[in-house]
């Protein structure tokens, strides 16, 4: 294949590719650490609703602002269903567990769980509140920017 020079020219441009996707979502993780639900969608009853009517929930500009960088990130996939099937994650605490434990092998896997949110997000909304209240944006934006920043570190010598 190649010796460890080669090797780490790799992982440095492979590295530094993932620190211009993570780095402006990295903006968020303080909002992120500390949203709770309150913070993050209010329903809307504004003039004229009535209690006839149906009310619909209003994201904070934060969350949706924080979506719109993930979007445009360069780190969503639409496949993400195949990373949670490939590592066999259905709940919460799996996805939480995964991601503490994560290293830039399972990156893919990482970019799979901030899509189902992301993405997911856009037909069944309540996933954008579940990925700030499971705490899911936060450790996953988290341990991307750990990744990058403990290579950054060791390939800059």
């Amino acid at each position: 294949m190649g010796n460890s020079t080669d090797s780490s020219e790799y992982l440095r441009a492979l590295m530094q590719d993932y620190k211009m996707k993570i780095t402006p979502l990295t903006d968020y993780l303080p909002w992120l650490q500390q949203a709770s639900e309150s913070a993050v969608v209010n329903n809307y009853s504004g003039n004229g609703v009535s209690e006839n009517s149906i009310t619909f929930p209003v994201y904070s500009s934060e969350l949706m602002n924080f979506i719109k960088a993930c979007n445009v990130s360069g780190l969503m996939d639409r496949n993400y269903p195949y990373a949670y099937s490939r590592k066999g994650i259905k709940t919460h605490d799996q996805e939480r567990r995964f991601i503490v434990g994560a290293t830039w092998k399972d990156w893919d896997i990482l970019c799979g769980i901030l899509s189902k949110y992301v993405l997911g997000g856009r037909t069944r909304a309540v996933l954008w509140k579940e990925g700030v209240t499971e705490q899911i944006f936060y450790l996953t934006v988290s341990k991307m920017r750990e990744i990058v920043d403990y290579w950054d570190g060791n390939t800059a010598k």
